[in-house]
């Protein structure tokens, strides 16, 4: 991809649109190769840089932050939301998730445990009332879900929960929410995806 990272000039910022579809390397590789453009903008006064577009992991902020500031300093934000969970998403999306980085953790969440993480999660073992997993991408317990779960956490409506068994007082998939009501409760559901905005269970 030739062209993945567009310069946009505003009044108050100049915005860096990075294309959907464009891979790691694709977005490296032009960054560098805009920087000579960037560079002519940052004569007379320091115009803060809004990084848009695909979504992105914490690492990638971290890289193209690099990049910039290895001949530019310069204050950059994005659009990405650097923490996971509803408070920290900015826009919701849909994009398919054909393969992911994953956590796997040995062993039950008890009360008051959190795990965290930005690629998919796998716990091995139940995730009891009181704990609480939330996973950039998505989650699969193999073992009962009966505490918190956030797939999707940056916002992606395409990510999904499994578990043996779901009987979790609440869901969320990116920006929606689910309380379980008393008939879930009282059906075995296996499996938590988005459709027309809305969760459903199986």
């Amino acid at each position: 991809m030739n062209n993945c990272v567009n310069i946009v000039l505003g009044k108050e910022e100049i915005t860096l649109k990075i294309s959907e579809q464009a891979q790691n390397n694709e977005i490296e590789e032009c960054l560098k190769e805009k920087i000579p453009e960037l560079k002519k903008l940052y004569q007379d006064e320091k115009t803060p840089i809004f990084v848009t577009g695909k979504v992105l992991k914490n690492a990638e902020m971290d890289k193209i932050r690099e990049i910039i500031r290895k001949d530019i300093e310069v204050q950059i934000e994005f659009d990405s939301p650097e923490v996971l969970g509803l408070h920290g998403i900015r826009k919701a999306f849909s994009e398919e998730i054909k393969s992911s980085e994953t956590k796997f953790h040995r062993g039950s969440l008890r009360s008051g445990m959190k795990l965290e993480y930005e690629g998919s999660i796998v716990v091995i073992g139940d995730v009891n009332a009181g704990a609480e997993i939330v996973a950039g991408e998505n989650i699969a317990i193999l073992g009962n879900l009966r505490g918190v779960a956030h797939a999707g956490a940056k916002g992606n409506k395409k990510a999904m929960i499994s578990a043996m068994k779901i009987e979790s007082p609440q869901i969320r998939i990116a920006n929606i929410v689910k309380e379980l009501e008393k008939e879930d409760e009282e059906q075995i559901k296996t499996y938590a995806y988005v459709q027309e905005n809305e969760i459903v269970l199986e």
